[in-house]
């Protein structure tokens, strides 16, 4: 149970990429209490993405941040042979944002945790969609209608939040000024644990730092030759 003399606790959904890992320490800056989650699915970058998000969570220890709460989501039998499941033909930084959507994605992520979150007495649920992601299911008409559909099935009062929702990803990187980033991790090709520095998301990543004036630290197994990757 929660004290009413406490900030209340929020649960965020943190796949320890650049946006999720900037709401992770700007949460914290606040002073709230955070209880971080992560959702395994089976994609082929987990084992390197959820590595990266312990470091980034040792490096960020706080008396306000909860241990990681680890969902399983297996998603092989549904996905089968997609590239994000296989790491074969995986999107490049030629390819424009709709080559990396991974059907259902955020609706998977949010149900377990929100759950666990209703159980548990949190009643908030935060996640780090910009508001110029393209997909449909990371739109307000998409998480209000599933807010509705969660508390109505479960019986619980979780508010599902985007504290991003309004912002650039130039914006974004500037609040994550003075954090590790380079402890985040946002590639879907790794390459012995390393970004691979060719993939979508590594052309996102580097523009990321690029757009902001930012320098990127991140250690890439290909160097960039470009001037612009997108």
């Amino acid at each position: 149970m929660i004290s009413p003399n406490k900030t209340p606790i929020v649960g965020l959904l943190v796949s320890g990429g650049l946006d999720s890992g900037i709401l992770l320490g700007d949460l914290l800056r606040q002073g709230r209490e955070v209880q971080p989650f992560y959702v395994r699915a089976g994609h082929f970058w987990e084992a390197d993405e959820l590595a990266a998000l312990r470091r980034l969570l040792e490096r960020l220890a706080s008396p306000k941040l909860r241990p990681l709460v680890v969902f399983d989501m297996p998603l092989a039998d549904v996905y089968r042979d997609h590239w994000s499941m296989t790491g074969r033909a995986v999107p490049d930084g030629s390819t424009p944002d709709e080559a990396v959507y991974l059907p259902g994605r955020n609706a998977l992520l949010v149900i377990k945790a929100a759950l666990w979150c209703g159980l548990n007495g949190i009643d908030e649920l935060a996640l780090a969609p910009l508001g110029s992601n393209p997909f449909a299911d990371a739109t307000p008409r998409f998480f209000q209608s599933f807010e509705d559909v969660l508390n109505l099935a479960t019986s619980h009062n979780v508010r599902i939040t985007r504290p991003f929702a309004d912002l650039h990803k130039a914006d974004v990187m500037k609040l994550g000024r003075d954090l590790p980033l380079e402890l985040t991790f946002s590639c879907i090709a790794p390459v012995a644990g390393l970004h691979c520095g060719t993939c979508n998301k590594c052309a996102e990543r580097r523009e990321a730092f690029r757009s902001a004036g930012m320098v990127d630290r991140t250690p890439y197994a290909a160097v960039d030759t470009s001037t612009s990757n997108r």
